[in-house]
């Protein structure tokens, strides 16, 4: 789960449209937004992608996220002060199996938010919020080396005797545009477009340390809906993500992460708006065994953004997970 911030339409609503080198203020504050709103797609340094899992195993989890964030926009934008807190849920579904004589693993990702912000336009109060169905996000990863496929007794003499190992993989997510949209609004919680972001990964594992780097690209397609018909383009943006875990035990481990992206510049209707994002976040893990069938999790997310335009967010999100 992300500390992404979502929408604002009460407040764009609001805005005279005055125009900004032929696009109106409600373009760009659209802009900006659509960048903040991609929660488990973008700035999110999630752990263990690459663990070594059982085959034929389900996975279920249920998470809770709680996030405030400032937010910080273009001033001609004419907004101050904007704050948000969010409350996000999320269920996720994994499988795992065999796949070309490889370890694999398939993710299923759905989350509901609502969301308020409140901030300052033209030096009035102004409050707003939002909530639905966010974008489906779809994962399948496939070990490349190490991680043999196994399952039962084999598995876990595998495990017992796996003091030092290595683990690569692979893998892509695609975000479905099923989350809520509305074409005349410039803000949603869905983003109405197709994305895919293909991962490359690398765990080294030493005794009860283990050591992983993840690095990602998001391609974004076209969003030929955005704001009354027209056509909002956007760069790549790419993530790179590291991650220092301790196993104190079978399902009891703790860890820390920080991760940085780049890029994701947006165009409207072939004109670029020079709003690149850039980045940092850092996270805390905590993970406890309630029996071997069930765990939580415990997680700390904040980011920063080092542009100008951007939001700094805190996120603390809470995670069940059974498995059969």
């Amino acid at each position: 789960m992300s500390t992404a911030a979502h929408g604002i339409t009460a407040i764009v609503l609001q805005l005279a449209p005055m125009n900004l080198h032929g696009i109106s203020k409600w373009f760009s504050l659209g802009l900006f937004f659509t960048g903040l709103m991609s929660p488990c797609f973008a700035l999110d340094p999630q752990p263990r992608l690459w663990s070594h899992l059982p085959m034929g195993t389900n996975f279920v989890g249920v998470g809770y996220a709680y996030t405030e964030a400032d937010i910080f926009v273009d001033p001609v934008i004419l907004l101050e002060d904007v704050k948000m807190e969010s409350q996000t849920w999320v269920g996720k579904y994994i499988r795992s199996f065999e796949l070309f004589d490889k370890s694999a693993r398939i993710d299923v990702t759905q989350a509901y938010r609502e969301a308020q912000w409140t901030g300052l336009l033209d030096g009035v109060p102004a409050s707003t919020s939002r909530s639905g169905w966010a974008d489906t996000l779809l994962r399948l990863a496939l070990n490349l080396y190490g991680a043999p496929p196994l399952s039962g007794k084999a598995y876990a003499a595998y495990r017992a005797k796996a003091a030092i190992e290595t683990i690569v993989g692979m893998g892509l997510v695609v975000r479905l545009p099923t989350g809520e949209y509305m074409g005349d609004t410039s803000i949603n919680i869905g983003q109405n477009r197709f994305a895919f972001r293909p991962q490359l990964g690398v765990i080294h594992k030493r005794g009860k340390w283990s050591a992983e780097v993840t690095g990602e690209a998001a391609f974004y397609m076209d969003n030929d809906e955005f704001f009354n018909g027209n056509t909002l383009e956007q760069e790549p943006l790419y993530f790179v993500h590291g991650h220092l875990n301790y196993s104190f035990r079978p399902g009891l481990w703790a860890g820390v992460s920080l991760g940085y992206d780049y890029g994701g510049e947006t165009t409207v209707n072939g004109i670029a708006k020079d709003d690149q994002q850039q980045n940092i976040a850092w996270a805390l893990s905590l993970a406890y065994p309630l029996s071997p069938q069930a765990g939580i999790k415990l997680v700390y997310v904040g980011a920063r953004t080092q542009e100008s335009v951007g939001l700094d967010s805190d996120a603390l999100v809470a995670s069940l997970s059974f498995l059969w």
